[in-house]
């Protein structure tokens, strides 16, 4: 299979997962291995996914080409969405979560609910996303049209 915006948008998305436990333990906060399948944290994959597949698509169909243009949009709406909409769904439910643990201690007949907190991110978060795809994409780009 030889697409090589396809491979570079894995590629950014596979490396942003590898390094999330690395930059966990780099942190102290210590080894975490669930964020090797988990969205949310430090860096954004979903970021990482769309800069790799930007990039590479700006490698090898040129900046004035309509892809570019669909890409270029539809990472700055998922880079808007990690740090907006799903960042307060995360705060939302870390407040829901304290809630119906409150309400459970009062015999309201509310049992507890964890709700997924981690769902979304920072703009650090998203900016080092954004740097791996960049990289990750280019130099995967290169190496494959290199060797097509």
């Amino acid at each position: 299979m030889e697409n090589t915006a396809l491979w570079a948008a894995l590629a950014g998305l596979v490396s942003a997962q590898l390094l999330k436990p690395l930059i966990s333990i780099l942190t102290g906060q210590g080894f975490r291995p669930y964020l090797f399948i988990t969205t949310g944290g430090m860096p954004s994959s979903h970021t990482s996914a769309v800069s790799a597949l930007t990039i590479s698509i700006a490698m090898t169909e040129g900046l004035d080409s309509s892809i570019f243009a669909i890409c270029i949009i539809i990472s700055l709406v998922i880079m808007n969405d990690a740090t907006n909409v799903r960042l307060e769904t995360g705060k939302q439910a870390k407040l829901l979560n304290e809630w119906s643990e409150i309400f459970s201690k009062e015999d309201w007949q509310i049992s507890p609910q964890n709700l997924k907190t981690m769902i979304g991110h920072s703009t650090a978060q998203v900016l080092g996303g954004l740097i791996i795809g960049l990289i990750v994409g280019s130099l995967l780009t290169l190496l494959l049209s290199s060797n097509g």
